[in-house]
């Protein structure tokens, strides 16, 4: 409490990274902070323990911006983090020469520091916007302070 010299740099809203949720609360496809990680649940499950244990949680998650897979074991009983996942889609105006997407939101704001994904995602922006010449939008996922291009789609003429 006697730390009063923060330094406030974010311009959102002031909502969390993420908010606590008892593990028996959990679902399936929903999200899970596994290792300091924004997860989604691909599987789950509940062992009930002996006579005086907890039944605990075993969760099977992939990491939403890695798709790396992580797995946890807790107590139903207790909390853990849930990211708060935002999925926004942009304009996509161009790709720059340093691998960015130059992108716009609905409300004609700019955004120019998302990188182009690799793998299919990347692949299919670059050939849909460069090699087709249409007009794309990129979904684009924030959670955590951390941001991915997780898919693109034609946009609507």
């Amino acid at each position: 409490m006697a730390d009063h010299d923060f330094e406030h740099n974010s311009a959102d809203a002031g909502a969390s990274a993420t908010y606590p949720m008892q593990c028996s609360a959990l679902r399936k496809n929903g999200h899970v902070v596994i290792k300091g990680r924004p997860c989604k649940i691909v599987d789950m499950s509940t062992s009930k323990t002996g006579k005086h244990g907890h039944a605990k949680v075993h969760l099977v998650a992939l990491d939403i911006f890695t798709g790396k897979k992580l797995e946890d074991l807790s107590p139903s009983t207790h909390n853990m983090d849930v990211p708060n996942v935002s999925r926004k889609e942009y304009q996509l105006l161009d790709i720059t020469d340093d691998g960015f997407l130059s992108l716009m939101d609905e409300s004609g704001a700019t955004k120019d520091d998302v990188k182009v994904p690799e793998g299919d995602v990347g692949d299919r922006i670059q050939k849909m916007f460069n090699d087709e010449g249409k007009d794309v939008n990129v979904i684009v996922l924030t959670a955590m302070g951390e941001e991915c291009a997780m898919d693109c789609k034609e946009a609507p003429k």
